[in-house]
């Protein structure tokens, strides 16, 4: 008999990876050609890491897509690879910008979607600015619920216009008015609109009333620009039985970058104030 030779197939495993990232220079989170996205310095860090091929062939998905400058903390992405244990945030960060990071991994199931799969993802809204917070909070419980929500959105496709608001959250720290808006999905502009409106309603331009019309479109349609870009923050997504494992050096090394942009920022805020000052004598 002769012998029989025998190959070691390894075989892929599905990996999900909750990200960050700064917004500000990226035209938004998907990838787009002749622009610089987020998904797209993502691809080149899970290529040149060695961990996919390719995006199709990997099987890579995203739980969704933000605006261009609009921020992030628990953008999750899942993608196949036959190098599992190379898929871990601080490998993936030593090829990524220092405003892109990957923070917690988890081995998921093959037929694992991060979009589709999401029970309640999290956007924080922060306002700058003295509201009345007595009539926002009240708004936020018109808002909560189901509702269809075409006046708050900028239509994509035929899509449904119905969402339902698990919780708006509301809280005052400082100048800043901070907005925590739950939902298990949103659509196009949707926050930042609720973000325009209470802000509308909290400046004594409009009232609850008026609210309560936007909710009836079928009746009354009004238009609403989307609060700016730079407030919004995809905090987190959320999933049932994903065991997350942190990445306590990769959190840190982020964790020291934030420190200086930081600190940068704080710096030009007190600048403005100075230039604003002379320019008001």
């Amino acid at each position: 008999m002769g012998l029989l030779e025998h190959s070691s197939v390894v075989s892929d495993m599905r990996i999900a990876l909750k990200l960050s990232y700064i917004g500000t220079r990226y035209s938004g989170f998907q990838v787009q050609p002749d622009v610089a996205t987020v998904e797209g310095v993502i691809f080149d860090a899970l290529v040149e890491s060695g961990l996919i091929k390719s995006p199709g062939s990997a099987r890579y998905q995203s739980a969704g897509r933000t605006d261009r400058g609009v921020h992030a903390t628990g953008q999750v992405i899942a993608f196949d690879t036959d190098k599992p244990d190379l898929a871990v945030p601080r490998v993936i960060n030593s090829k990524l910008p220092d405003d892109v990071w990957s923070w917690a991994h988890a081995v998921v199931g093959d037929d694992f979607d991060p979009r589709r799969d999401a029970i309640s993802r999290v956007y924080r809204y922060i306002l700058w600015g003295t509201y009345d917070v007595s009539s926002m909070r009240s708004a936020t419980k018109v808002l909560s619920g189901t509702h269809d929500f075409l006046n708050f959105l900028t239509q994509d496709g035929g899509r449904s216009t119905k969402r339902t608001i698990q919780r708006i959250d509301l809280r005052v720290s400082g100048n800043f008015t901070i907005l925590d808006v739950i939902a298990s999905s949103f659509a196009w502009h949707m926050v930042r609109k609720i973000a325009t409106a209470l802000t509308m309603i909290g400046s004594g331009v409009r009232d609850k009333d008026w609210l309560e019309q936007m909710l009836n479109p079928a009746e009354f349609e009004e238009g609403l620009e989307p609060a700016p870009a730079h407030g919004l923050i995809l905090r987190d997504v959320t999933y049932e039985n994903i065991e997350w494992v942190e990445d306590r050096y990769a959190m840190k090394r982020a964790a020291e970058n934030l420190r200086e942009h930081l600190s940068w920022h704080s710096v030009m805020s007190e600048v403005l104030k100075e230039m604003q000052t002379t320019m008001l004598k």
